[in-house]
């Protein structure tokens, strides 16, 4: 059904929340997350319709062959292009070393590398389980005394090579080349850090980050009573990874699937998603929400 297939790199430049409606905690307003994991997530659909509106595209033909009509029209025909569920990478964790460091997990490294093999991109990652309060790391920098601090735990340090080659794979293919990334390129090269799933499940968990919020009554300015209420928001520096599928135009004479993903990408007529800024989920209109994207085409090793 898909012929051509990508893998999509997202990287938040701003906190960024994306809804997940009812809140069943002390949060009101939290994030979406996986039910078996809890890990965050990005819904597809919520993707999907994100960067329809901000690639803002005046083609109306383009529009459709790649999302599809607008609602209205939608028993016409399906967009050509399928956007997964975004599945967190790499989660950044405060270190009073080099500000932060870019944690991952066995089970995360696990799923990106599907993803991965999904859009035909041949992983050769060697991943093992680690112990709690254990780590791997990509170099040096990080530990002092065979040990690395995280937030306000100590974890034992163990410089790992497999672990330096997919940091090194990660920061050759997850961010954009321009010059403005080369910083964070270098840091997640040199920063990513191996946590055991059960310490890596706790930080995203707990380090997200959460913000109050107050109504305020217009006639008074002041609070109205019970108007206090909390949102909480993926950090920036999170990386996520969704796959992007795309077939031929779903109409005869329609597009090649190569078509289809070229669009999509961008080119010299007209700018696709490749390598550009969007924003996505709420609070647009306080900075929230902005995020890096990558196309990453498959017929590669990782």
């Amino acid at each position: 059904m898909f012929q051509e297939k990508r893998a999509l790199f997202i990287y938040c430049v701003s906190p960024v929340h994306m809804g997940a409606g009812t809140a069943l905690g002390v949060i009101d307003n939290p994030i979406q997350r996986e039910r078996h994991t809890d890990y965050p997530i990005i819904i597809g659909s919520g993707l999907k319709g994100a960067l329809r509106h901000g690639l803002g595209w005046t083609n109306k033909e383009n529009i459709k062959a790649v999302f599809g009509p607008d609602t209205t029209e939608s028993s016409e025909q399906a967009g050509a292009v399928s956007f997964g569920d975004a599945q967190l990478v790499a989660f950044p964790v405060r270190s009073p070393k080099r500000a932060f460091v870019y944690a991952t997990s066995p089970t995360a490294l696990a799923r990106a590398a599907r993803l991965l093999n999904i859009a035909d991109i041949n992983t050769e990652w060697k991943i093992e389980k680690i112990s709690e309060r254990e780590c791997w790391i990509a170099n040096d920098h990080l530990q002092s005394k065979d040990k690395v601090a995280l937030e306000s735990f100590e974890f034992e340090a163990n410089i790992n090579d497999d672990l330096k080659k997919i940091a090194e794979w990660l920061s050759d293919n997850a961010l954009p080349k321009d010059a403005a990334y080369q910083f964070f390129r270098d840091k997640l090269r040199d920063d990513l850090v191996l946590l055991s799933d059960e310490d890596f499940g706790y930080f995203v968990r707990n380090a997200t980050v959460v913000e109050p919020h107050v109504r305020i009554e217009d006639a008074t300015g002041t609070a109205q009573d019970g108007g206090l209420f909390y949102t909480e928001n993926l950090p920036p520096e999170s990386l996520l990874l969704a796959p992007v599928m795309a077939s031929k135009e779903r109409k005869d004479g329609g597009l090649k699937a190569d078509q289809v993903m070229g669009l999509l990408a961008g080119n010299e007529n007209q700018a696709g998603i490749d390598g550009r800024q969007f924003q996505i989920g709420g609070d647009a209109t306080t900075g929230r929400g902005q995020v890096i994207l990558n196309l990453v085409k498959g017929g590669q090793n990782a």
